[in-house]
């Protein structure tokens, strides 16, 4: 099975290294394809106003001068003799629950490999405390990595869907077990953006990762890492609200 690796923190981040050791449980064909700096919340933007690089780091490994995204369109059409069977991203420095996933570059890699008809699986590793930096605690991505992906590997899924998993932020001995879920909504009464001055009097903003709340469903994602538990999460691209097309056609034949 020949797996690509990627990811939206870049190609030095702790979790590549995490993600490496999961994808080698699995296979020996392992190839990899990463941002050469960090990309978080790039999303599923495209580099297209200036040209992207490509570096080489050994035998199947490179970085990419743009995003996620650009490193899996690289990878798949430029740099692999053949496409991989799967492509797993992360394993991501952070969550990326709830309505996050549209920020995510670590999900938008998997969603252009899902655009690209490839297996593809998000992962990311919950930490409980703010401005941990590179001292994240990946324990539990480690310990049940493998464990999570096996059955998806053999599993079908329609086309044009992805996987999206997190775990939680416990040790690895305190996960109470794998958990189905849906994707959950955040509450963001509350700010999270951080104002400051620098060194020249200029004001300047920063978007913050704290101050909002989760509103918990009885199945969510978000419900399921409060509970201790690793949220498996099946995301589909048609993001059509079809219960609307009848009301919209209506409208405009009226």
């Amino acid at each position: 099975m020949r797996i690509l690796l990627t990811n939206d923190d870049g190609y030095h981040a702790p979790g590549m290294a995490v993600l490496e050791a999961i994808a080698r449980q699995l296979s020996d064909d392992i190839w990899v394809c990463a941002p050469a700096e960090e990309q978080s919340g790039a999303g599923h933007s495209l580099t297209l106003s200036r040209p992207v690089r490509i570096r080489q780091h050994g035998d199947r490994r490179w970085s990419c001068s743009g995003t996620p995204t650009d490193s899996v369109m690289m990878a798949i059409g430029k740099l692999m003799l053949e496409k991989p069977d799967l492509i797993l991203s992360g394993v991501n420095r952070g969550a990326n629950l709830g309505d996050d996933v549209t920020y995510s570059g670590t999900v938008s890699a998997a969603i252009e490999g899902a655009l690209a008809g490839i297996r593809s699986i998000a992962l990311s590793q919950v930490y409980a405390k703010e401005g941990m930096g590179d001292s994240v605690p990946f324990a539990a991505a480690e310990a049940w990595g493998a464990k999570v992906l096996r059955p998806l590997i053999d599993m079908d899924m329609p086309p044009r869907t992805l996987i999206n998993v997190n775990f939680p932020a416990i040790p690895a001995a305190d996960v109470r077990g794998i958990r189905v879920t849906r994707q959950g909504f955040h509450d963001y009464g509350r700010s999270s953006i951080v104002e400051g001055t620098d060194p020249r009097g200029y004001r300047y903003y920063w978007f913050g990762l704290h101050g909002i709340e989760h509103s918990l469903g009885h199945d969510s994602d978000l419900e399921a890492i409060d509970d201790g538990y690793i949220s498996v999460t099946p995301l589909q691209l048609d993001l059509t609200h079809d219960a609307s097309l009848a009301g919209l056609r209506s409208a405009y034949t009226a």
